[in-house]
């Protein structure tokens, strides 16, 4: 049975309390879901796990509010991307460090994954999304941070919605991560139940 949106939108001190009235969120994913969980690959990225962490927390998210891709027309056309990191794409930057300093060639890939815009590209295009795509990197805050920049960019016109992404990439404990699909309370409710399992 489908949830309606409202029911998401958490008791105070939840995290979500400072959105607008008029906003709620009408969908949710999370990383991991299971100890067992593994990322898939994602291909045109490499060496990291940063994007295919972003990109699966999109699919989940954007498949519990739209079902399968692309998103209805109308209302993708209205969504943004808000991609916010509190640790940047480690594997990457390492990566490209260790090729310069022991002067091998750094895969053009790694450049072009390098730049967050690029998986937030991949899910933009994936998706149909039309809103604008912003990119941050908080400094402790991940997730207030970047639902404060989807509201700004809601509030200013530049968008209805927001599919705003919290990736996380560590080291040794693990990649985690939420997606949240922050919306009108006017928008119909999402296609299946929009709780994260688990």
């Amino acid at each position: 049975m489908t949830a309606p949106a409202a029911s998401l939108n958490p008791a105070p001190g939840g995290g979500l309390d400072d959105l607008p009235g008029d906003l709620m969120v009408l969908a949710r994913a999370a990383w991991p879901t299971a100890d067992q969980d593994a990322l898939p690959g994602l291909p045109g990225f490499i060496v990291s796990s940063f994007s295919p962490l972003a990109a699966e927390l999109a699919e989940r998210c954007l498949r519990r509010y739209f079902g399968p891709p692309p998103a209805d027309p109308t209302r993708a056309e209205q969504t943004a991307i808000v991609l916010a990191s509190t640790t940047g794409d480690i594997a990457t930057a390492v990566a490209v460090a260790q090729a310069v300093d022991q002067g091998r060639s750094v895969p053009p890939l790694l450049f072009y994954q390098s730049n967050a815009n690029a998986v937030a590209g991949h899910v933009a295009a994936r998706w149909g999304l039309g809103g604008p795509v912003e990119c941050t990197i908080p400094a402790g805050r991940g997730l207030p941070d970047a639902l404060e920049v989807a509201t700004l960019l809601i509030e200013g016109g530049d968008a209805a919605a927001a599919l705003v992404i919290l990736a996380d990439q560590r080291r040794h404990d693990g990649d985690t991560g939420t997606a949240l699909l922050i919306g009108p309370a006017s928008w119909p409710p999402a296609a299946e139940d929009p709780a994260p399992p688990g």
